[in-house]
């Protein structure tokens, strides 16, 4: 079964919106990964390489919160509406590719599905209505 959860944008706050969210939630960061740790962004600023390109924090058992900084350095500007995207985690890369594809009919290919550096199988994509939806099957699940 196909899993949905919230994935929020930030411009450089994530990581104290996050610890706000932890304060109020309670619970673990499942995952937090910063700019520095990612193969070919070696050359950002000092300030950028320490912001968070992924974390998550699991709230209650049937919703984990993600996020990153979409930082305007790398050409992202967040505006009311784009500073959040539905995270589709499906079981399969049939079933990704179904959703994704279904998803950019009559919208717009952010990111066509591909292998990613993280293991996932990725895409972006938003709908003909302007909501953004992000698709990632995690190849682990393979076995």
């Amino acid at each position: 079964m196909i899993t949905a959860n919230l994935y929020l944008n930030f411009n450089g706050t994530t990581e104290n919106a996050f610890k706000f969210y932890q304060s109020i939630f309670g619970g673990e960061f499942s995952r937090l990964q910063r700019f520095r740790e990612v193969p070919g962004m070696e050359g950002l600023s000092a300030e950028d390489g320490e912001k968070i390109i992924h974390i998550s924090l699991p709230v209650g058992k049937n919703l984990v919160l993600h996020a990153t900084d979409a930082m305007e350095s790398m050409g992202r500007s967040l505006t009311a509406g784009n500073n959040f995207s539905i995270l589709l985690e499906p079981e399969s890369k049939e079933e990704a590719e179904s959703y994704f594809n279904r998803l950019s009919a009559g919208g717009k290919v952010d990111m066509p599905l591909q292998d990613v550096f993280w293991g996932g199988y990725y895409g972006l994509v938003t709908d003909q209505y302007g909501i953004q939806w992000m698709v990632n099957y995690e190849k682990s699940q393979d076995g």
